[in-house]
């Protein structure tokens, strides 16, 4: 690693923005399968999008079918899973845009540390709030019921633990509002941060 040297680029994250007319940010989306996470962030990107906000989303299933592919889900794959959708997230970052990643990202620990990849104003803790019970009623995969048949060994909230964010910047409460309330609330954050 001695070898290698950073280079700066011509263009900055500040001339980005500058461009974008808008901040650029991570909206770290956390909860258990089935709560909502893919769905809001799906939901924010187009309502910003048609608003002429640049945006992308990194979604766990689809991150796992190309760069994490070779991941599986121990402990010790996770942390790995989420340490490399922190450092492509920070890209998004530099490029300008407000990525928003849905990972059900179970450990604090790992959530803390992608927050430390980045300046203060770079990293949204969003807990998308759904009790297990619910998220088992919705199921979208089936894998709930997998997981209780013992099909799928450390499933989160199952057989593997989620930690709760300690203190998230925004909680989005699945079970009590509609995926347009959740979007709204999440676009009003946004604003009064003065991210758009």
């Amino acid at each position: 690693m001695s070898n290698i040297v950073w280079h700066d680029t011509t263009i900055t994250k500040q001339n980005r923005r500058d461009k974008n007319k808008h901040h650029s940010a991570v909206f770290w989306f956390t909860g258990l399968s089935g709560s909502g996470k893919s769905t809001i962030a799906n939901a924010a990107a187009k309502k910003l999008f048609d608003l002429q906000v640049q945006t992308y989303v990194l979604d766990g299933d689809n991150v796992r079918h190309g760069l994490n592919k070779d991941l599986g889900f121990s402990d010790e794959a996770r942390k790995e899973n989420i340490r490399r959708i922190g450092e492509v997230a920070k890209l998004f970052v530099d490029s300008g845009q407000l990525v928003f990643t849905a990972f059900i990202s179970p450990f604090q620990e790992d959530r803390d540390t992608v927050r430390s990849l980045l300046e203060a104003d770079e990293f949204v803790e969003v807990h998308v709030k759904c009790p297990i019970e619910e998220c088992e009623t919705r199921d979208p995969k089936g894998l709930y019921q997998k997981a209780r048949k013992g099909e799928i060994p450390e499933f989160t909230g199952i057989s593997s633990p989620y930690e709760e964010p300690v203190n998230p910047e925004l909680i989005l409460e699945t079970d009590r509002f509609s995926i347009d309330e959740c979007v709204e609330q999440l676009i009003d954050y946004m604003k009064k941060r003065n991210f758009l």
